[in-house]
């Protein structure tokens, strides 16, 4: 049972990394152009997302 729970990780793994990478691709851009306008509410929230992503990268590639 365990080797079955463990493969339904590790396929989940695979199908929401390179969506979550891509995601953190986006919000890098946003992040960039916001900093360029010099809009700090649009930099704030840019880095939460970021935070929340890589928080959820690391859980799925540890």
């Amino acid at each position: 049972m365990g080797d079955v729970m463990e493969a339904l990780r590790k396929r989940e793994a695979q199908e929401k990394v390179p969506a979550i990478r891509l995601e953190i691709d986006y919000f890098l851009v946003t992040l960039s152009d916001a900093m360029q306008k010099e809009d700090d509410k649009a930099v704030k929230e840019a880095k939460a997302k970021l935070r929340v992503l890589s928080e959820q990268l690391n859980r799925f590639e540890s």
